[in-house]
């Protein structure tokens, strides 16, 4: 045989093998992307994708994208607690979260130039601690929605009107 031909040959030979290594590395993604193990954290929160039945308790972890355990362990209250404690907790650490009243000042360095003060609060713990809050409260009341109110069912709002140390559940630009 001469040199081209051989070299032709080794060339479709090659490509031959990293086309089947090619579709067989696309199969085996293709199954990684459908499998999901047991309450991994992926783009959702653990449990949550989990809560796949129609129970009000399954629905509600959808909706607020948080366990009923998960909003227990944010506010530091064991279950069953009385919703005066839970409240007691949610308000101290709304408030130990919320930015300070009267900012520090900024420290002088040498040079004459400032430190600006380190930030001593947490608009995304306020925020979990918000969420926590109102998984708690959906759950207290039944999961019934406004909605539900219109067909007929009755009951209270799941999400609270107004939320102790704030106007509400969606003001302060929590989220």
């Amino acid at each position: 045989m001469s040199a081209p031909k051989i070299l032709i040959q080794i060339i479709i030979s090659g490509s031959q093998i990293l086309g089947k290594a090619l579709f067989e590395a696309g199969k085996q993604a293709m199954k990684n992307a459908k499998h999901r193990p047991q309450a991994a954290l992926g783009g959702d929160v653990a449990g949550v994708g989990n809560a796949t039945s129609g129970s009000v308790t399954d629905r509600l972890t959808r909706e607020h994208r948080m366990t009923l355990d998960e909003a227990h362990l944010i506010l530091n209250v064991k279950r069953g607690e009385a919703m005066e404690q839970i409240t007691k907790h949610y308000e101290h650490l709304f408030k130990a979260n919320s930015p300070p009243v009267d900012p520090p000042k900024p420290k002088p360095l040498p040079g004459g130039k400032t430190q600006p003060p380190a930030p001593s609060h947490s608009h995304y713990l306020q925020s979990k601690v918000v969420r926590a809050l109102e998984r708690i409260q959906a759950e207290a009341d039944g999961g019934l929605k406004v909605g539900e109110m219109e067909n007929g069912q009755g009951g209270p709002e799941s999400a609270p009107a107004s939320t102790p140390g704030q106007g509400g559940p969606n003001t302060g630009g929590l989220s």
